[in-house]
């Protein structure tokens, strides 16, 4: 399931208001980002089904492709790994992504197996309207408390990540910056 490629640095995160810019941002992705295929609020047939559209692009393109949910979901869709912190870990060798959004969470997320962390929100973002950001300070603090990668999410583009590159982060990640 998960492939030898480098962890990537560059990250969109799918978003059911993407709608048809979904096709457009994971085209704008460079070779070898990373996908986290969320959707959660559809249906399981019509999700599955998004998933293997969105898969066929991913292999072409060489995006390495998470599924949130389990690792045994993730098997048995296909995907280069899961994303979310479930009961169960990863097999070996598969990959595993987490959000957190404070040190406990941090904690939780190095207990399950996490392969990196989404650090969120750090700046205001759409996906979570009324959201307090962690900015920059805290952000960086949250961020120096584990030795696992660190993808910052929340608001971010090409130009903020830049502004973070002091805090040792490996990369980010976005839903409008890729879409718009």
């Amino acid at each position: 399931m998960h492939r030898r490629q480098p962890l990537p640095r560059l990250w969109l995160m799918t978003d059911e208001r993407q709608g048809e810019t979904l096709w457009r941002a994971l085209e704008r992705l460079p070779r070898g980002s990373g996908v986290v295929f969320r959707h959660y609020r559809l249906q399981p047939k019509d999700r599955r089904r998004l998933f293997r559209r969105v898969k066929a692009i991913a292999d072409k393109r060489r995006l390495l492709l998470l599924l949130a949910g389990s690792p045994h979901e993730a098997r048995a869709w296909g995907a280069d790994g899961s994303h979310g912190r479930s009961g169960s870990k990863p097999a070996r060798g598969n990959l595993r992504s987490a959000s957190a959004h404070d040190a406990r969470e941090i904690r939780a997320a190095e207990r399950s197996g996490a392969s990196l962390i989404f650090l969120s929100p750090v700046f205001s973002t759409r996906s979570h309207p009324g959201a307090a950001p962690l900015g920059r300070v805290r952000f960086g603090l949250l961020a120096g408390q584990t030795g696992l990668p660190v993808i910052a999410l929340g608001g971010m583009d090409a130009k903020r990540a830049r502004s973070l590159a002091a805090f040792g982060i490996h990369g980010w990640a976005a839903i409008d910056a890729w879409s718009a």
